[in-house]
């Protein structure tokens, strides 16, 4: 029977398919393979340890409740030197460092006001106080789910899941935060972005051992924002059509399930699928997931920085 991998990369085949305002040119596959740095070190706040175990998988979901809002990252107050994702995770670290672990108690009890404090941002009306407030929401329902499902524990949430990757993404689809799912001319479009590098990200954190086993880990797929698809398309590998660059280039927000916004991550999707085929049959045992990250931190270099990608306003990505 199909998991939820497989609906996920047979729905953004479909898309793949019949696109219209994106497309992937497959012959620019091995070239970029050929340029691709396969050991380029991880850079994430969000996969480090943080005291005991309850303590970090408590940070690492709570973080990846809120690892969203790029489409409001260019208003965002950021810290010196870092993305809208790192002045976040930092942030959240900080929270922790100087008022102690994150409980579910303590995630329900916070206020727009504790939103505001945590990430350094001002409540005036704007994006980033809209974004606070999605952030508040977003951690409270992870508040009632982790009472709900763990009995207030984040281990117990993921004990859940029984070491399945798959158990903990239709898990986590409970909250509609979650659920990244969307319609296209080519049928239902499963992308679960947020939900798939939670287990990612407890993965790597907890290094595959107790919290971050995951026998069927290596069915993850690849996680779907607008960087990843970005790097694509500056490689050549995605096309977008004239129409859409110009919205891109306009700084015209791209709204969440338009067909031009879900073409750009399911092809994005699809395209990483055939990139992590090419990769293996090279001799390199990589799983999609962790070409993923490679290809989010290849993202950080001058080159991507200095071109425009897509935006959109959501809690997906």
């Amino acid at each position: 029977m199909p998991d939820i991998f497989d609906r996920i990369r047979t729905s953004c085949a479909a898309v793949a398919a019949q696109s219209t305002h994106v497309t992937i040119d497959e012959t620019q596959i091995a070239p970029f393979a050929d340029r691709l740095d396969l050991e380029l070190p991880p850079n994430d706040p969000g996969q480090r340890p943080l005291g005991h175990a309850e303590s970090t998988a408590a940070f690492v979901m709570s973080l990846d409740a809120i690892n969203f809002g790029s489409g409001y990252f260019p208003h965002l107050q950021k810290r010196p030197g870092m993305s809208g994702y790192h002045t976040i995770a930092a942030s959240l670290r900080d929270f922790v460092a100087d008022t102690g672990a994150i409980t579910a108690a303590r995630l329900g009890d916070l206020t727009l006001d504790d939103a505001a404090a945590i990430f350094n941002q001002i409540l005036d009306g704007g994006p980033a106080h809209e974004l606070m407030e999605l952030f508040i929401t977003a951690l409270h329902d992870l508040a009632a789910f982790v009472d709900r499902t763990g009995d207030g524990t984040f281990l117990s949430v993921i004990e859940a899941a029984d070491g399945s990757a798959a158990a903990l993404v239709e898990m986590l689809d409970e909250m509609p935060f979650y659920h990244d799912v969307h319609q296209h001319p080519a049928g239902t479009v499963l992308l679960y972005k947020r939900a798939q590098i939670t287990v990612q990200d407890l993965a790597v954190t907890f290094e595959h051992q107790g919290p971050g086993r995951f026998d069927d880990l290596h069915r993850v797929t690849m996680f779907a924002d607008n960087l990843v698809p970005h790097v694509l398309r500056v490689n050549n590998i995605l096309q977008f059509s004239p129409e859409l660059l110009s919205r891109i280039e306009a700084v015209e927000d791209i709204p969440i399930g338009s067909v031009e916004e879900v073409e750009i991550r399911a092809c994005g999707l699809h395209a990483v699928e055939l990139l992590t085929a090419e990769v293996r049959d090279r001799g390199e045992p990589i799983t999609t997931a962790a070409l993923d990250n490679i290809l989010w931190n290849t993202g950080a270099q001058p080159i991507y920085k200095s071109i425009l990608r897509h935006r959109s306003r959501c809690v997906f990505y």
